[in-house]
Formats: C-alpha cells, structure tokens, sequence
C-alpha cells in the first residue's frame, strides 16, 4: 500500500511531513491537526518502518498519551515489556511518567490519533532511538 491508498482508507487526513519532531523519528511521519482546543489530538502517520524514539511524557498531575489506531498496522512498547501489536480501534493509556516508544510495522503503514492527557506543567522527554537491531526482531 502506498501513502496516497494508506490515507484514503482512513477518515483522517495524513497531514503535512512531520517536520518539527522529525530528529526524533527513524523513518518518515507525518502530522495532521485534528483538535487543537480544549484536548490536543493529532493524527500522528508513520511509513512502513518508522517509529519515534523513546521518550516520555511528564506532568507534574495528571498527563500522559492516549494513541489510538486509525489506519495500518503498528506497534507500542513500554521500557521493560512486551511489544503490543496495533491495529485499527487499538487504544492504549500511557500515564505520565512512561517511558515507550510507539511506530509503524516494516510492511505496514500506520497512523495514530495521539490524545495529549491534559495535566499540570506537561513536557515531552526525547530519549535514545528504538535500536535497529530491537526493531529487527519484529514481524
């Protein structure tokens, strides 16, 4: 499936290249807006192989990220856990204070709504990139 079939079979629009958080990505991603008052939610889409690095979301109450899948097949994985495979209405509750990682399958596209959980003083921590050898290992 290429971008152009990967976005029409989905009600959200892939957006614009993800340009701003793209240091902390491997592969390319794409950002679309969908609510920008009161919760932010993104459409957050991923080429086949791209996944962002580890990071974690912190809050000083309340915060943390809600993905859930709208399009393609991924993955998301919490430091020290299994990987969970994604598909379409997959819906994973990230507290704050987290560290994961979240992309897409080497075969498959995938996009995200990510829900920004409101809270207190919320920031985003990048860390180290999901190594290729780790991201090898899936399916």
């Amino acid at each position: 499936m290429n971008k152009t079939q990967h976005e029409n079979s989905m009600i959200f629009p892939i957006g614009e290249p993800n340009i701003e958080y793209g240091k902390y990505f491997v592969g390319n991603s794409y950002i679309a807006p969908i609510s920008v008052k009161q919760i932010g939610i993104m459409n957050v889409t991923f080429e086949p192989g791209c996944r962002n690095n580890w990071h974690i979301h912190h809050a000083t109450n309340g915060g943390g990220q809600i993905p859930i899948c709208v399009g393609g097949r991924g993955y998301y994985q919490e430091w020290g856990k299994d990987i969970i495979e994604m598909k379409p209405g997959d819906c994973i509750n990230i507290p704050a204070g987290v560290k994961h990682w979240h992309g897409a399958a080497k075969d498959s596209w995938f996009s995200h709504l990510s829900v920004e959980v409101p809270g207190e003083n919320p920031s985003c921590e990048w860390l180290e990139p999901v190594s290729d050898e780790d991201y090898n290992k899936l399916d």
